[in-house]
């Protein structure tokens, strides 16, 4: 099974989206999680390093600039969806990656502190 490592610059854009306000309460994350497509028109428009700051996780045995070193998305690529953080606790949960879970976990407490 793989390891996957927290994203601590991807937690840090998280927290800064959240913190302005760019986030969406109520999606269905299995409706607008972005596609294959979307990806890589946003690696082509952007960067690896800015495609990489979607992604909680990072698979410890993959290399950087490719799609398999980046997991656990938290948003649209453009805003945070409240759905896929839980997505993220939920699945990091199943397969036991505490740490990320925990990371997902505490981006979804702050999320719901701010728009209280």
């Amino acid at each position: 099974m793989a390891k996957y490592l927290v994203n601590p610059a991807a937690v840090a854009h998280c927290r800064k989206l959240i913190n302005a306000h760019h986030y969406v309460i109520s999606s269905d994350w299995g409706d607008v999680q972005p596609s294959a497509e979307q990806q890589n028109d946003y690696v082509e428009a952007h960067s690896w390093t800015d495609y990489s700051l979607w992604h909680l996780g990072l698979t410890s045995e993959a290399t950087d600039e490719t799609k398999a070193r980046y997991a656990f998305t938290y948003g649209d690529l453009h805003r945070v969806h409240r759905s896929a953080l839980i997505a993220c606790v939920y699945r990091a949960a199943e397969w036991d990656h505490k740490d990320v879970e925990l990371a997902a976990h505490d981006l979804l407490q702050e999320l719901d502190r701010i728009r209280a």
